[in-house]
């Protein structure tokens, strides 16, 4: 019983770290993804996925997550 309680505590740990900068995150991603369409990066319209990758990671640094 106590190994699995211990398991479960150590896995919730994790993705509390995980998820608690999770709008540094989104914005890496964007301004990666953002950089590499500078070079010449066509990804169509998937752009439109870019625009909501950006819009969350505002909302979710505003919220402090």
């Amino acid at each position: 019983m106590d190994f699995a309680a211990i398991s479960v505590s150590s896995l919730v740990n994790c993705l509390m770290k995980i998820t608690k900068n999770i709008g540094m995150v989104l914005l890496a991603v964007y301004l990666i993804v953002d950089g590499l369409l500078g070079f010449g990066l066509n990804i169509g319209p998937a752009i439109f996925l870019l625009y909501l990758v950006g819009i969350l990671a505002g909302i979710f640094i505003l919220l402090g997550k």
